[in-house]
């Protein structure tokens, strides 16, 4: 009898650890689920998304593929550098902020793995800024947004550029909040997309209007309608 009540001990210890190391497997495996950092090594849409984002950064030149290797780390340390981050090519989680990506890629929108947000807000500074000039001008307009963002004089994100102090007349005076329509829309993916009409310019005015004698020193590009391009 004794034997047997020990035997009965012995089976319900077992099934306890067989049940604590399953439900602690699943925590590691839960936990390993989710990616909170990306290194070399690393694989899929979520570096997909970051390679895509510095190479429209001007940061990375190799293959948008989601494969993480030594080109793809040269271009994070790159950008870690250029924004005062700890270059160690890893990126955790103040990297990813910095990217524009929500813990590990985000909702993009499918254009140059920019995020639907910034897709509207580059919409909205279009339609603001630039609603009555042809398409080719809206979009050289949102790609003077971007060539900022990619230069190291301005801030490193959209929102960052397009809220800048004094940057941008329709920010000032509220027009930014203006629902943008759809071709604006339109010219904020075709430059997110790669079309640049206004030839890497960091600036554009509307010389009839500009009251600022600093801009008129800049050096023009291209006339585009009622706008000026300039670096």
């Amino acid at each position: 009898m004794f034997k047997r009540k020990l035997i009965v001990v012995i089976a319900v210890l077992a099934l306890c650890i067989i049940s604590v190391g399953a439900v602690t497997a699943t925590a590691v495996s839960s936990a390993d689920a989710v990616p909170v950092v990306l290194r070399q090594g690393s694989s899929g849409q979520e570096v997909r998304t970051m390679q895509q984002k510095l190479k429209n950064w001007g940061y990375y030149t190799g293959a948008v593929d989601g494969i993480f290797g030594s080109q793809t780390r040269k271009a994070v340390i790159y950008f870690q550098r250029k924004n005062g981050l700890t270059p160690d090519g890893i990126v955790g989680k103040k990297t990813l902020a910095a990217l524009g990506m929500s813990g590990g890629g985000g909702t993009t929108s499918g254009t140059g793995g920019y995020s639907n947000s910034d897709v509207y807000l580059l919409a909205r500074l279009i339609h603001s800024e630039a609603r009555g000039e042809t398409y080719t001008g809206q979009v050289a307009v949102g790609a003077v947004v971007l060539n900022r963002v990619k230069s190291s004089s301005f801030p490193n994100t959209i929102s960052g550029v397009v809220y800048q102090r004094n940057a941008f007349t329709a920010v000032a005076d509220g027009q930014i909040n203006l629902e943008p329509n759809a071709t604006a829309v339109r010219a904020a993916k075709d430059a997110m997309n790669g079309w640049d009409p206004s030839y890497g310019s960091l600036y554009y005015y509307n010389p009839a209007i500009a009251t600022s004698k600093w801009i008129l020193t800049r050096k023009v590009v291209v006339t585009i309608g009622n706008h000026v391009f300039a670096v």
